[in-house]
């Protein structure tokens, strides 16, 4: 699954699901206009294609490999034929999908009430938990397209951060030095979403 991989288009029919293992997927909305806002990622906790799970006819958004790395496709159809057992798998996909609304919701909160800088820490910690190590392949550019937000603004964000010795940024690689600090400085939703998720997939 390589880095700006299309899995799918807002509005495309498909027929199969994804697992990453060690690939990151960000989940975004895209206005007529061609603008994009990130509204959740998905990584190793889960999968790709929910609204196919329900038999959905398209896709309500689109998915866009956000970090390199690999996962597994499965097609839609034998996914739905083991959920409809009313197995394991089924409460294991339901309780994903309630976690993965609840990074929905908070997202929104956070775009309306928080800080640049504060969104920035949250999306670099949801990020991180979705991989192994501290260092995240991503560009200033990519992330301000998935934040919604001018990249002059993440730059002045990521400057601060850098300044107080928290990440160090350089030729599209960021490594979080100080991962307390950068929890410190998130808003409160990345311990909202952080908690659910435990609670529910643990």
């Amino acid at each position: 699954m390589p880095l700006g991989k299309v899995l799918y288009e807002t509005g495309e029919q498909r027929s199969y699901v994804y697992f990453p293992s060690t690939s990151i997927v960000s989940l975004l909305c895209v206005t007529k206009e061609g603008a994009s806002a990130e509204v959740a990622v998905v990584g190793r906790e889960g999968f790709v294609g929910v609204s196919l799970l329900a038999e959905g006819d398209s896709m309500p958004n689109s998915a866009v490999v956000l970090s390199a790395g690999h996962g597994y496709r499965l097609s839609a159809r034998a996914l739905r034929e083991e959920f409809d057992r009313a197995g394991a798998l089924m409460r294991l996909l339901l309780r994903f999908t309630q976690a993965l609304i609840t990074q929905t919701m908070q997202t929104a909160v956070c775009n309306r009430h928080h800080s640049l800088e504060q969104q920035l820490c949250r999306w670099l910690l949801l990020s991180l938990d979705r991989q192994d190590g501290s260092r995240l392949a991503m560009t200033q550019e990519l992330i301000a397209n998935m934040l919604g937000v001018r990249r002059a603004g993440v730059t002045r964000a990521a400057s601060d951060l850098q300044r107080a010795g928290m990440i160090r940024y350089r030729r599209g690689q960021i490594s979080v030095l100080d991962r307390l600090r950068v929890e410190r400085s998130a808003c409160e939703c990345y311990g909202v979403v952080r908690k659910e998720y435990a609670r529910l997939l643990a």
